[in-house]
């Protein structure tokens, strides 16, 4: 009797998965993922898609949907280069930073909520997974604030006196990580208490872009005078192994002054994708063993400065505005603003619509790990 109930009950289940999977799926194809691009995003150079922020259908052959206007530029003045780009599906807000001031958008209305500047500026930021706390770095500076993300207050100041500049928040919310552009060390923060717990390093130089796994066990990260990177153990401190890219040599670099200014995990963890500005490459690692494993490499338009990837894995975005199958490598297309001028930033962001038009999810636009 227990086994034909048994039986009764898994036929039941799997007719409950087998009659729900078909909505699943037609869920997921309903969804719209879209790509919020910030210009300029390469400095304050317009030529590379103007001023405001792109918003590309990636579902639909990345065809750029809108521009959202950001802000006006006064006859006379320069613009000002983005600096950092985040967004929260929960609070359904975009933050944009500019090295003089931190602006809150709201992704439903396109409205721009509140603009506030800062002691000693801002550079690229991170915002906590529950979008309620934005740590905002002063733009190469000694601080960071730690922002209120609803109102753009401040919360309290983090000091660590190593030129402010990139910023991560780990997935989980708990530890945030603060690289100077003026340190080879990696100062780790608890977000519960805005303090600094350790740092992680030294370095074999002072830090420029870096990355993290989902588990936060390894940093991976760019430093001055390197073409390649180095891998951190964020558990002990220690520095695991430095990476050189073979065949390739360094050379002069039109922007960031560092060899290799980049570098993503693909979001199953499996590679490692790193910025080559002197030979406008982006070179491909295996980071399924320690260290990394050189692989293949990709050629691009210009220099590129920054590598992102979308939530799933499936498209790879250098800064230099092409857009590869991050499986096969293969080129998909190249982003274009509306007047077809080949766009290029550093600064994007994934979000997910779903066919009722609430907001789903982010990614970052880090490249971090995101292995289950």
């Amino acid at each position: 009797m227990k086994l034909s109930r048994c039986a009764v009950y898994v036929s039941l289940l799997i007719g409950l998965v087998a009659a729900s999977e078909p909505q699943m799926l037609l869920a997921a194809r309903e969804e719209k993922h879209l790509l919020y691009v910030a210009v300029p995003g390469i400095r304050n150079y317009v030529e590379y898609g103007g001023i405001g922020i792109l918003v590309y259908d990636m579902s639909n052959g990345h065809r750029l949907v809108k521009r959202i206007p950001t802000w006006e530029v006064p006859d006379g003045e320069a613009p000002e280069n983005i600096k950092g780009i985040v967004a929260s599906a929960k609070t359904g807000k975009l933050y944009l930073s500019t090295p003089k001031r931190l602006a809150c958008f709201d992704l439903i209305t396109e409205k721009k909520v509140w603009e506030k500047t800062y002691e000693g500026g801002a550079d690229r930021m991170a915002m906590s997974p529950d979008g309620k706390i934005i740590y905002l770095p002063s733009f190469e500076g000694p601080h960071w604030n730690v922002v209120e993300a609803s109102t753009g207050d401040l919360v309290t100041k983090i000091e660590t006196k190593s030129g402010a500049h990139n910023t991560i928040i780990g997935l989980d919310g708990k530890h945030a990580y603060l690289a100077g552009l003026k340190s080879p060390l990696l100062p780790v923060v608890d977000t519960r208490t805005h303090t600094l717990t350790k740092r992680i390093g030294p370095f074999s130089d002072f830090i420029r872009p870096f990355t993290v796994n989902k588990s936060q066990s390894l940093c991976f990260v760019n430093i001055n005078k390197l073409l390649g990177f180095e891998v951190g153990d964020l558990k002990t401190g220690k520095l695991l192994h430095r990476v050189e890219v073979a065949g390739y040599d360094k050379g002069p670099v039109k922007r960031h002054g560092c060899p290799s200014h980049g570098i993503a995990l693909t979001p199953d963890e499996k590679e490692l994708w790193l910025a080559d500005g002197a030979n406008s490459m982006v070179h491909i690692f295996d980071a399924t063993v320690m260290p990394p494993r050189q692989m293949t490499s990709l050629k691009v338009r210009d220099q590129p400065g920054w590598i992102t990837f979308s939530i799933d894995g499936r498209y790879a975005y250098p800064s230099t505005g092409e857009v590869f199958d991050a499986r096969t490598k293969r080129l998909i297309t190249t982003l274009q603003d509306e007047q077809g001028r080949p766009v290029q930033s550093e600064k994007m962001v994934e979000v997910v619509v779903s066919a009722n038009g609430k907001l789903v999810r982010t990614g970052d636009q880090f490249g971090l790990g995101r292995k289950s």
